[in-house]
C-alpha cells in the first residue's frame, strides 16, 4: 500500500511539473502526440498482465498511474538520438516499466518520407532501439521492451512539409 501511495504522490508532483503548461498542438508535436495517445484508460500491457483494474486497450502506461503521459520521442531530420528534452519521459516510462513487471512496450520507430523505403525503415529502426537502450539503462528490464520500424508507412501527420515531416520523425511508446 506505501509503494502504490508514494508513487501515486510521486506521478501528482511530476504531473504538477509537466502537466500545467497548455499548448497549440499544430506547434508542438509532443501536444498532439500526448492528446491523441491518452484519451483511453487502459492497461499498459495484453498478454496476460494484472497491470491497472481492466484490460481494455493500448493506452501505455494506465491513465492516472503514470506521471508522464506523453508517447512520443521525436526527432531532427536524419537523426536516432534520443534528445535530452525527451530525459523525463523515457525515465517516468522506464520507472514505470520496473515496477510493473508484467507490462510489455514495443517502441514504434517511424520516418518521414523523404528517403527511400529502406532507408527509412533502418532509420525507424535505429531510432526505436535508441528508445529501448535508454529504457533499459534507466533499469527497465530488456525483456519488457520490443524495438519496431515502420519507417514512413505510418505517418503520424499527412503533408508535404517540414511542419508534417518533424511530426512524422518519430519513437511511439505502445502496448503489445
Amino acid at each position: 500500500m506505501t509503494k502504490h501511495l508514494t508513487f501515486a504522490a510521486l506521478a501528482l508532483a511530476v504531473a504538477g511539473l509537466y502537466g500545467c503548461a497548455t499548448t497549440d498542438s499544430q506547434q508542438d508535436p509532443n501536444a498532439a502526440a500526448s492528446s491523441s495517445s491518452t484519451s483511453s484508460p487502459s492497461t499498459g500491457a495484453r498478454s496476460g498482465s494484472n497491470v491497472g483494474n481492466n484490460n481494455l486497450g493500448s493506452a501505455v502506461p494506465p491513465v492516472g498511474q503514470s506521471p508522464d503521459l506523453k508517447r512520443s520521442v521525436y526527432y531532427e531530420f536524419d537523426k536516432y538520438d534520443v534528445k535530452p528534452e525527451y530525459r523525463a519521459l523515457v525515465d517516468s516510462h522506464a520507472r514505470w516499466l520496473k515496477s510493473n513487471p508484467g507490462a510489455r512496450l514495443t517502441i514504434e520507430g517511424n520516418a518521414d518520407e523523404q528517403g527511400s523505403r529502406e532507408y527509412n525503415l533502418a532509420l525507424g529502426q535505429r531510432r526505436a532501439e535508441a528508445v529501448v537502450k535508454s529504457l533499459t539503462l534507466l533499469g527497465a528490464d530488456q525483456t519488457q521492451l520490443e524495438a519496431v520500424s515502420f519507417g514512413k508507412e505510418r505517418p503520424a501527420v499527412q503533408g508535404e512539409n517540414e511542419e508534417a515531416w518533424a511530426k512524422n520523425r518519430r519513437a511511439e511508446l505502445a502496448s503489445r
